[in-house]
């Protein structure tokens, strides 16, 4: 079995990666990692991921290969990752981001999930409960909509966001965690911001955001390979339909199948509310039809969207993307950055 193992894992190191990484967060503070399935951008300082971003297909997500749960250090951090004694004995178990169920298409992929790398401190009652459900929605969604770009990782933007540090290498324990998911086909996207808690709510509505809203409390900037009109659009709202779980969006089949239906005159549809209510921490139950998505109540937490500039800067890169758009990742030496050396 060992040797069997082994070279599995000899033939799948002389092939090509078959992670699409056309859509990589930009910031600051991490190193960016490449797997074979999976790019994390990797933090010293917090001793964790604070991105992990993939490609997951309808065949991916419905694989069936066992966990291997095999944690390890990752030997491609270079200053060396987490290490299982951090999480002996602290209570907090090392969560995925990268989820071991959307690699269980292959072996490789299985294994290269429990990388210390792509772990994060996680409350026991959030990982096996609202975070796992999540994760669950994210493989339906792949199946059914085919190809689907997911991005995730802790909140750790400032001191406040970290909870406590846990074992010798002081791996920062995040107060919350964030999910994006894209959806090229649909042109639709939707983020995610879960509090490290349990007992939360499973509605993963509940905890939608937009990617505007994900940007501002992690620093990170999402999808600028995208052309800006398209980027700007998609991260500042979300449509509920499209992630509800229940199918509920029209499709041309089901127009076209009821076409009386489809001649009415549409009516503005209430959303639920997209404020917290602070004594629980859960969102607000109230429907609204303001525009702004938010009830009465909490008109006080609404945001500026789009003000963030997100014009060129010196030592832009020089590259090209596939969208035929200019890369606005910051260059190196030879005015390209690391991706178009």
């Amino acid at each position: 079995m060992r040797f069997n193992l082994a070279v599995l894992f000899l033939v799948h190191s002389l092939s090509a990666f078959t992670q699409d990484n056309q859509y990589l967060p930009i910031g600051e503070g991490f190193e960016v990692i490449e797997h074979s399935n999976y790019i994390l951008g990797y933090s010293e300082k917090h001793e964790q991921a604070l991105w992990v971003c993939y490609e997951l297909t309808s065949s991916e997500g419905q694989g069936s290969h066992e966990r291997t749960d095999d944690f390890r250090e990752d030997p491609k951090i270079r200053r060396g990752s987490a290490k299982l004694r951090d999480y002996k004995g602290s209570g907090y178990d090392r969560g995925h981001l990268a989820p071991a169920g959307d690699m269980a298409f292959s072996p490789y992929a299985m294994s290269e999930s429990f990388f210390l790398s792509n772990m994060s401190p996680q409350d026991p009652g959030l990982n096996r409960g609202a975070w796992k459900n999540l994760e669950t929605k994210v493989r339906n969604w792949a199946a059914e909509k085919d190809t689907i770009y997911i991005i995730t990782g802790p909140i750790l933007k400032t001191k406040d966001d970290v909870r406590t540090r846990i074992g010798k290498s002081k791996v920062a324990v995040p107060k919350r965690f964030y999910k994006i998911v894209y959806c090229p086909e649909e042109q639709e996207m939707i983020g995610f911001a879960y509090y490290n808690m349990s007992g939360i709510s499973t509605d993963h509505l509940a905890w939608a955001k937009s990617v505007d809203e994900i940007e501002e409390l992690t620093g990170l900037d999402f999808f600028v390979e995208l052309p800006d009109s398209l980027e700007n659009s998609l991260e500042s709202s979300y449509d509920e339909s499209v992630w509800s779980g229940d199918q509920s969006h029209l499709t041309d089949s089901s127009i076209s199948s009821n076409s009386k239906e489809s001649n009415k005159k549409s009516k503005p549809q209430s959303i639920q509310c997209k404020g917290i209510a602070k004594s629980t921490l859960v969102r607000c139950q109230n429907r609204t039809l303001n525009t702004n998505g938010y009830c009465h109540h909490h008109q006080n937490q609404t945001t500026e969207k789009n003000t963030r500039s997100k014009s060129n800067s010196s030592g832009q890169c020089r590259a090209t993307t596939k969208a035929g758009s200019r890369c606005k990742r910051s260059a190196s030496s030879g005015g390209y950055c690391w991706q178009h050396q």
